[in-house]
Formats: C-alpha cells, sequence, structure tokens
C-alpha cells in the first residue's frame, strides 16, 4: 500500500470517529432572547421595582452577551445603565445569579481571578435566563439595592417562566 493510499485511508478513518461526524450537517439550532421577550423582561422588572418606587435601568442580553433591549423607568441615576448592562452580561456569562457569583469569586476564593475578566461586575442585580439548563441570556437592573436589583431582574424572569419552556 502507497504512503497516500495509507493516509487517505486513516483520514477517512478518522472522519468516521464520534468526535468528528457531522450528522446534522454542521447546523447548530440554539434558542435565543427575542427584543420581544427582552422587553417584556425589562417591563416586568420595571413593575416590580415600581412597587417600591425605585427608578431602575434594566438591560437584557442574548446568549452571546449582546445587549438585546435597554430600558429605563423614569429619573434613573446616569450610571445605572452601564451597571445594568454588565450585571446581565456577568449572569449570562456565569449562568447564575450575581450575587451567587459575587460571593464565589470573593478575593479569598479559588475564583476571584474571575473578577478580572472584562465587563463582569461583582454586584448583585444579575440573573440568567434559562430555559431547563441552556442560558440563553440574562439580565440586569441597577438602581435599587443589589438584593432589590436582583428580585426585580428574578421577577422580571419569572413573568416569562412559560415562554422559557
Amino acid at each position: 500500500m502507497s504512503m497516500r493510499t495509507g493516509l487517505a485511508i486513516g483520514l477517512m478513518a478518522a472522519c468516521m470517529l464520534p468526535g468528528f461526524a457531522y450528522a446534522d450537517g454542521g447546523v447548530q439550532m440554539q434558542k435565543d432572547i427575542t427584543w420581544g421577550l427582552g422587553l417584556e423582561i425589562a417591563q416586568a422588572a420595571i413593575a416590580e421595582c415600581a412597587k417600591r418606587n425605585v427608578a431602575i435601568s434594566v438591560a437584557v442580553v442574548d446568549r452571546a452577551g449582546r445587549m438585546r433591549v435597554f430600558i429605563a423607568s423614569d429619573n434613573p441615576n446616569p450610571h445605572a445603565l452601564e451597571l445594568a448592562r454588565r450585571k446581565a452580561y456577568t449572569a449570562r456569562t456565569f449562568r447564575r445569579s450575581t450575587q451567587e457569583w459575587r460571593d464565589s469569586t470573593d478575593p479569598s476564593k479559588e475564583n476571584a481571578g474571575q473578577r478580572q475578566l472584562a465587563d463582569v461586575i461583582p454586584l448583585g442585580g444579575g440573573y440568567p435566563i434559562n430555559i431547563g439548563n441552556d442560558t440563553i441570556g440574562g439580565v440586569g437592573v441597577s438602581g435599587n439595592n443589589q438584593a432589590g436589583d436582583e428580585a426585580c431582574a428574578k421577577a422580571g424572569v419569572e413573568k416569562v417562566a412559560d415562554q422559557l419552556k
């Protein structure tokens, strides 16, 4: 057998291994946040914080961390937009609430280095948007205290829970 034939047979065999097979033609199907869903989440978060007369900014990011929706209630603080965006991004990136992530990356913890990543922020107020175990986005709220921000973000996700199945 020539070297060329042996190489061809070896390459074909390698392509048939499970890790190299493309049964679906290499096309990946993923669920993601639409602007409409993001808007529903943001409006529900604002409504929740309005119950306590708290002005907030809300950002919703998609599975790639891109901002899909930003909306603010009347009279939010100027810095709230950036904080809301970073909280949403952090919740999406680490697939959990930003309060949980903040606590697990305390400077005394093994994961403290994660805080050095760009755009993440160790403040409560971000909440992941999941379909089952698949994180498809995140919502961030800024304007209240950290626990209050997170409660409003979570309320926004809970409002659309029937659509996240």
